[in-house]
């Protein structure tokens, strides 16, 4: 791949474009908002002047509402030897593709899993899929070409190749990111009018629970309209989960001691559940879920105090697999949690306390 085609600039589209940019592809970017192009090419990610001729590879990155008009004109222009697009729903744009009575030969659908809370293209970064899983949906007539060309750009880009049928990847997707969304949504909405006093608590759990809450609600909207069903399919699953922890709870209120034991069980079943479908989510790099231990360190808020404690734990020989920090309420304070390997936890605890770190147990 030489020349490469971005038509919408978003996070995404931007991302994939930085990506290739930094490895020599030229690229050029293509919005519906000349202005969304510009702030990209000024970026890094290419030029918003439209290619000479026909380009290797079409990247379509808009909505999924969008991308079977945007793609169907694009084929049609004959603009790229190669098509594929980026939206996080695949059954549907396929079908409607099909609808149009298109050679699909050329078009391969994706989707990166990657992503955050912000959007445009100033939330964009060229690393923001190495290592992500990248989903690719061949159909019998993919041309092998484009699924080569499909190929490279994931391998540029330093993601994870997945190949899955379109609609299991729409199930897939409804479970571990379009229900989550929703919840999470859910759970922040109950803060919303919530006494003050009570938010003035929330704590790092509310915090991880809510992070993705943030996201933008039209975004949204145009993904969730594109999957309503699988996702519902999943919130009916939880509705009864909740609908059974809301007896369980009750039963726990009651002076019936049958009813009280029968609370604690269903508490029990769905806390044991929840253990064990968290076991499951991929650790690191996508291999197994690895335990760590947590080597708490209390610091204050000034500069440096990170970098500090990443160098002390450099000096340690220490690896520190993953990291949360813990806000202090009203304090200029806070915890650093280190996550590291048992082994490593208490040769960690010792050289920091002897580098004059304060450790909480």
């Amino acid at each position: 791949m030489r020349t490469a085609v971005v038509i919408g600039t978003g996070l995404v589209g931007t991302s994939a474009a930085l990506a290739l940019a930094g490895r020599g592809i030229q690229v050029h970017l293509v919005d519906h908002d000349p202005q969304s192009a510009r702030t990209a090419a000024a970026l890094g990610a290419g030029t918003d002047e439209a290619p000479e001729g026909r380009v290797d590879l079409a990247i379509v990155a808009v909505p999924p509402a969008h991308v079977a008009s945007v793609l169907a004109t694009a084929i049609r222009d004959g603009i790229a030897r190669g098509y594929l697009d980026v939206a996080s729903v695949k059954g549907g744009p396929r079908r409607e593709l099909e609808a149009l009575g298109l050679d699909l030969t050329p078009y391969i659908g994706t989707h990166p899993m990657a992503g955050k809370e912000r959007s445009g293209p100033l939330a964009a970064t060229a690393d923001l899929f190495e290592g992500r899983p990248w989903v690719l949906t061949p159909t019998r007539d993919t041309d092998t070409e484009v699924l080569n060309l499909a190929l490279e750009l994931v391998a540029l880009c330093r993601a994870v190749p997945v190949v899955m049928d379109a609609d299991a990847h729409d199930r897939a997707v409804a479970l571990v990111s379009h229900t989550p969304q929703l919840i999470s949504s859910m759970v922040a909405a109950r803060l919303e009018e919530a006494d003050e006093t009570a938010v003035r608590l929330c704590g790092q759990g509310i915090r991880d629970v809510t992070r993705i809450a943030a996201s933008d609600p039209r975004m949204w909207v145009e993904i969730l309209s594109a999957n309503p069903g699988p996702v519902a399919d999943v919130l009916a699953g939880v509705a009864a989960d909740l609908d059974e922890t809301v007896r369980a709870l009750r039963g726990l209120q009651s002076d019936d001691d049958d009813r009280r034991r029968e609370g604690t069980e269903g508490i029990e079943d769905v806390l044991r559940r929840g253990n064990a479908g968290r076991v499951r989510v991929p650790g690191k790099h996508g291999t197994a879920p690895t335990a760590y231990e947590m080597v708490s360190v209390l610091i204050s808020d000034r500069p440096g105090e990170l970098a500090g404690i990443f160098a002390d734990a450099g000096r340690a020989g220490v690896n520190v697999e993953d990291v949360r920090i813990e806000h202090a309420t009203g304090q200029q304070a806070g915890l650093v949690q280190l996550m590291v390997e048992p082994s490593a936890a208490p040769g960690l605890s010792a050289a920091l306390r002897e580098r004059g770190w304060s450790i909480r147990q």
